[in-house]
C-alpha cells in the first residue's frame, strides 16, 4: 500500500505527463484534419485511460522518423533541408531530401503542415510543395515571409542541412487527369504553389487532355515566381498564362511575349467574366491567395456564372 506522500508523488507524475493543450498559433487555420487539437484530444483521452488504468506504455505513440520515406498525418516528421534559394527580397525556394529515389506521396492539389518554435512559441502553418507529385529523392515548397510573421523568422534562420518537422498530407482537392474539360486558375502570390503541381501533372501525363487558363497576380513583373517553368508551361497546347501586376501599368517596360498577356491592376469582376467567356466550355476554377483575394475570387466566379459547386477555393 501506498501512503499518502507515494500517491501525491505519483499524482504529480502523472500531471507531469498530461498533454498540453495547443495555444491558437499552433493551428495553422487550413482546416486541416486532424487538427492540432483533434491531436490533442486523442493524447488527452490516451493519457486519461493511461491513468485510470495506471498503465504508462498506453501513452506511447509514434516516434518522429529522421529522413522518413512516408509522410503522417499525425505526427510531425523530420526533413533534412538540402538547398535553399532566395527567388526574391522576401520569398524562398527550398528543396527537402528524401531517402534514395522515395517520393512525398501527396497528390496534386495536396499541401503540408510545417511546425515552427520561435521565443519558446510554437507555430503551424500549411504549404504546398511545388514540385511534381513524382519527384524522387526530394520535394520543394515556395515560402513568403513577411516582417512581422513569427513563421518567417523561424524560416530565414533555416540554412541548408537545417531540419525541420512536417506533416500531412492534407486537403479536400485532389487532381484527377480528365476529370474537368477546362481549368481556370486564379492565383495571387504564392497562391500559384498549389497550381504547379497540377499543372506538371498535366503536361507530363499525354493521356491528359484537360486545358488550363492560369491568370498570376502579383505586384510587379519582377516578382512573378517561377517565369521559367511557366513560360516552358506556356508552350503546350493547352495551356494558357496571363497575368496581372498590380503595382505597374506600363507596358512598353515587359519583354515583348509578356505584352499581350499581361493587365494592370487587379484581378475584377470585368476580367474575371472576360476570361471565364474565352474558355473553350464552362470551367473549373481554383483559387488560391490571400483570404481577401480569395473571398473576392469567389464572389466574382458566382457573378460570372460559376455554380458554387464549380470552384474550389484553397
Amino acid at each position: 500500500m501506498m501512503d499518502e506522500r507515494e500517491e501525491d508523488d505519483e499524482e504529480e507524475a502523472w500531471l507531469q505527463l498530461r498533454p498540453v493543450e495547443p495555444l491558437p498559433s499552433q493551428c495553422c487555420g487550413s482546416g486541416c484534419s486532424p487538427c492540432v487539437f483533434d491531436l490533442y484530444s486523442r493524447d488527452l483521452a490516451r493519457w486519461e485511460a493511461a491513468r485510470a488504468s495506471k498503465d504508462r506504455g498506453l501513452l506511447r505513440g509514434k516516434e518522429s522518423q529522421s529522413c522518413p520515406s512516408k509522410l503522417s498525418r499525425e505526427t510531425f516528421l523530420a526533413f533534412h533541408i538540402s538547398a535553399m534559394e532566395k527567388v526574391t527580397k522576401d520569398t524562398y525556394r527550398v528543396q527537402f531530401a528524401l531517402p534514395g529515389n522515395s517520393q512525398l506521396g501527396l497528390r496534386p492539389g495536396q499541401h503540408l503542415i510545417l511546425r515552427g518554435i520561435v521565443d519558446g512559441l510554437e507555430i503551424q502553418r500549411a504549404y504546398t510543395p511545388i514540385s511534381p507529385a513524382n519527384a524522387e529523392g526530394y520535394f520543394e515548397v515556395l515560402i513568403k515571409c513577411y516582417q512581422t510573421g513569427l513563421m518567417s523568422r523561424y524560416i530565414e534562420s533555416w540554412r541548408a542541412g537545417v531540419t525541420a518537422f512536417w506533416r500531412g498530407p492534407f486537403g479536400d482537392f485532389l487532381y484527377k487527369p480528365n476529370q474537368h474539360g477546362e481549368l481556370l486558375m486564379l492565383a495571387a502570390g504564392t497562391g500559384l504553389a498549389p497550381m504547379v503541381p497540377i499543372l506538371h501533372s498535366i503536361t507530363e501525363n499525354a493521356d491528359d487532355e484537360t486545358f488550363v487558363t492560369l491568370v498570376g497576380c502579383f505586384k510587379t513583373f519582377e516578382g512573378i515566381y517561377l517565369k521559367t517553368f511557366l513560360e516552358e508551361q506556356a508552350r503546350f497546347w493547352n495551356i494558357r498564362t496571363f497575368f496581372v501586376l498590380s503595382q505597374e501599368s506600363s507596358p512598353e517596360q515587359l519583354p515583348w511575349s509578356y505584352r499581350e498577356k499581361t493587365r494592370f491592376g487587379r484581378l475584377a469582376q470585368d476580367l474575371v467574366e472576360e476570361l471565364v467567356g474565352s474558355c473553350r466550355r464552362k470551367p473549373f476554377a481554383l483559387v488560391c491567395g490571400s483570404a481577401e483575394f480569395t473571398k473576392d475570387m469567389a464572389r466574382c466566379l458566382l457573378r460570372a456564372g460559376l455554380a458554387e459547386d464549380s470552384y474550389f477555393l484553397f
